[in-house]
């Protein structure tokens, strides 16, 4: 399924390129490795690039320990085969990457590990993608160039994280690290860190450092969509695609927000303050995914967690907040979010 077309050795430069009988996939994370599953079921040849040497290397390298899927696992299994029956229904971290492990061995899939694609281009003469890696091993650098019909892009929306350009953050002194660093509170025990950001990595570390008995304050710039993750017993996600099938995306909106307030209670008056757009047409218009409590909002009801808002500029071991408020605080953590790289490869013709 494969030819290789040339194989030119200049010393520590070298470029091959190859003929793909199918299409390239670039990412073996959740969804390059369903693609590449659905493909082999059909007799469909593929290769799949990776540019780490793992599978699902966000879930590997960038969470923190105390992870688990935010929705029920049935709705996060992957297509042709079903998680364990004996995981629990939010699998932890560590359940999820065995069974992608134990996924990528079923299916026989291997991907291509430590290939960077540096640019993809549709060639319309030929009607081929011609697909550019770099592979570095020491001193050595390896040019490839894949050249296929089809292109699945399966990078996520998470590839590169996102650092805000903040007044004083490099005069600050103390420990800064973005939240795809950070792995447990346990080295914050007595600590007073600030947390730059409440989506659903803001506010899980956040409670993560509460039950280190750190101190955090959280950053609440903008509104914010808090669900629990369970109404009434039945997860969140799941009611809400229940009543889509009949309802208008609006009117769910409506009825998730009157069940959540009958759970959670008004958060607005402990500093959380509601988009005007409802959960569901948000994520669809802005890409803004709701937050799905798992106990932090207790602790920002008891006081554990300081809810402060946005950040006027850092000093030296302090932080000046917009509404005048200073905070000697010891570390930063910037659950600041992700964004994809896509743009910076993909070359699409505009039209």
């Amino acid at each position: 399924n494969l030819f290789r077309l040339a194989d030119q050795d200049q010393g520590f430069f070298q470029r091959k390129w190859t003929l793909v009988n199918g299409p390239v996939i670039v990412g073996a994370g959740p969804s390059g490795l369903a693609t590449a599953a659905c493909l082999r079921e059909q007799g469909v040849p593929y290769v799949v690039l990776e540019r780490a040497e793992c599978i699902a290397s966000l879930w590997q390298k960038r969470t923190y320990d105390r992870l688990k899927l935010h929705l029920p696992k049935q709705f996060c299994q992957l297509p042709k085969m079903p998680f364990p029956e004996d995981f629990p229904e939010y699998p932890t971290k560590r359940q999820f990457i065995e069974y992608l492990e134990s996924y990528a061995k079923h299916f026989d899939i291997n991907p291509k590990f430590n290939e960077c694609v540096q640019s993809a281009r549709y060639d319309e003469t030929s009607g081929f993608w011609r697909v550019k890696t770099v592979v570095t091993s020491g001193s050595n650098r390896t040019e490839f160039e894949y050249i296929c019909r089809w292109l699945v892009v399966a990078t996520g929306e998470n590839a590169e994280r996102v650092v805000p350009d903040i007044e004083g953050l490099a005069e600050f002194g103390g420990e800064i690290i973005h939240a795809c660093d950070y792995k447990s509170g346990e080295k914050f025990q007595g600590k007073k860190v600030l947390v730059v950001g409440c989506g659903n990595s803001g506010m899980e570390v956040s409670l993560d450092l509460c039950n280190h008995n750190a101190s955090p304050s959280m950053v609440v710039r903008s509104s914010v969509h808090v669900l629990p993750r369970e109404i009434f017993g039945k997860s969140t996600y799941e009611l809400a695609f229940f009543m889509l099938k009949w309802l208008p995306i609006w009117l769910v909106d409506k009825l998730m927000l009157i069940l959540t307030w009958l759970v959670l209670g008004n958060v607005e008056k402990y500093g959380l303050k509601r988009p005007s757009i409802g959960p569901l047409e948000l994520k669809n218009t802005r890409g803004k995914t709701p937050v799905l409590d798992i106990g932090a909002l207790e602790k920002i009801k008891s006081g554990d967690i300081n809810v402060v808002p946005g950040i006027k500029r850092f000093s030296s071991g302090e932080v000046e907040l917009l509404n005048g408020e200073k905070l000697d605080i010891d570390s930063v953590i910037l659950a600041t979010g992700y964004r994809s790289n896509v743009p910076s490869w993909l070359q699409v013709r505009e039209c």
